[in-house]
């Protein structure tokens, strides 16, 4: 699988194709594999520039399939989170058709963190868990990011 590791500044993230899809992002940490070359890997990381950069709010990336119908549905309404908003796990298994704590377990499975913005979940009272990079300093440096409310703000949170 062609694999690239690019530079963020929540560290050092591998980005993942197959078969001309992207089919994984991880928070990574240790040596550097071969930095392959593939017009997707190239298109991937000159976007997540971007979105680190404050230049990019959606990414356009064909993505491997989710997992289960379940999850398929989970990252759809994920990614229908507008840039620089926030949803609970509660509104998000309305959507897609589950409960908050199942929703939660499709977030903390997401494979696509940053392209599918898991980060933008939040629980009720509090922002809830995050799986990638550094944990929740990860999720509060990715929404502050985007100036989002954190829960707690005086901002609205959600729709």
């Amino acid at each position: 699988m062609p694999a690239r590791l690019i530079d963020t500044p929540v560290g050092p993230v591998l980005i993942i194709e197959t078969a001309g899809r992207l089919a994984e992002i991880r928070f990574a940490a240790g040596t550097e594999p071969d930095r392959d070359d593939t017009p997707l890997l190239r298109r991937a990381e000159h976007q997540i520039a971007a979105y680190f950069a404050g230049t990019r709010r959606r990414f356009d990336l064909p993505l491997a399939p989710a997992p289960t119908a379940f999850q398929a549905r989970v990252r759809r309404a994920m990614q229908a989170i507008p840039y620089g908003q926030t949803r609970g796990y509660g509104e998000l298994a309305h959507e897609a058709g589950g409960a908050p704590r199942a929703v939660g377990q499709a977030c903390g499975a997401n494979r696509l963190p940053l392209v599918v913005p898991c980060h933008r979940v939040v629980a009720a009272g509090g922002l809830g868990g995050y799986s990638g990079g550094k944990g929740l300093a990860t999720k509060r440096f990715l929404l502050a990011l985007e100036g989002a409310p954190l829960p707690g703000d005086k901002r609205r949170v959600g729709r």
